[in-house]
């Protein structure tokens, strides 16, 4: 049989990407967005996403787990093959995010790092900056603009980064890194890059594509 295209052979299983995906339903994604553009654009906008988001995985020669919001979709466009499909299970986004890294772990991975689907920015490069520097610090974190972050990177569990957390405020990022740092973990710093919640964002990334 024959390869898949863009993915590369020689997996290592000892280090997992979480990936966790909203199902692409109109009315549900995306839903800051859509107020400005309508839920059919935001929609489509969102699949643009998911697309990147993807392409950007399938560039990590690592496990791949995709963590579904609400059900497992067996027909989209995310290959069984190449992700462990998986539904995210929690009361916020901190437990859910919390659960997948303990699950990660409990399976035996080393290195865990987590992203969304929201940064087009996002490549192959930076998610393997995110393992790299896993070697030499405990954590490590992609800030956003907005001060939240597009990435989080861990080489062991710990409770504290998900809980008491404000999640969707300008202090998430701030916030996870004394969180971090109070359990006595170092943490790694990856360069910034932007993810897409308003019109004015999405906007913005059409202008660096002309």
């Amino acid at each position: 049989m024959g390869r898949v295209r863009g993915v590369q052979p020689n997996i290592n299983m000892k280090n997992t990407l979480l990936i966790f995906i909203k199902n692409p339903v109109a009315g549900k994604v995306k839903t800051r967005l859509a107020r400005t553009v309508g839920d059919a654009e935001a929609l489509r906008i969102y699949h643009i996403l998911l697309e990147k988001t993807r392409a950007a995985a399938l560039e990590a020669p690592v496990k791949r787990q995709l963590w579904y919001s609400d059900q497992i979709d067996r027909a989209d466009a995310w290959p069984e093959q190449l992700f462990d499909k998986q539904v995210q299970s929690g009361a916020d986004l901190g437990e859910r995010m919390g659960n997948a890294f303990k699950a990660a772990f409990a399976q035996g991975a080393e290195k865990v790092v987590i992203v969304g689907s929201d940064c087009p920015a996002l490549n192959g490069d930076i998610l393997m900056q995110a393992f790299t520097a896993l070697d030499t610090q405990e954590a490590a974190i992609g800030p956003t603009p907005d001060g939240g972050y597009y990435l989080l990177a861990l080489r062991r569990f710990e409770p504290a980064l998900f809980e008491n957390i404000a999640w969707s405020t300008e202090t998430v990022c701030h916030d996870t890194i004394k969180a971090a740092e109070k359990a006595g973990l170092h943490v790694a710093l990856l360069p910034p890059l932007s993810d897409i919640d308003t019109e004015a964002d999405w906007r913005q990334y059409e202008q660096t594509l002309i």
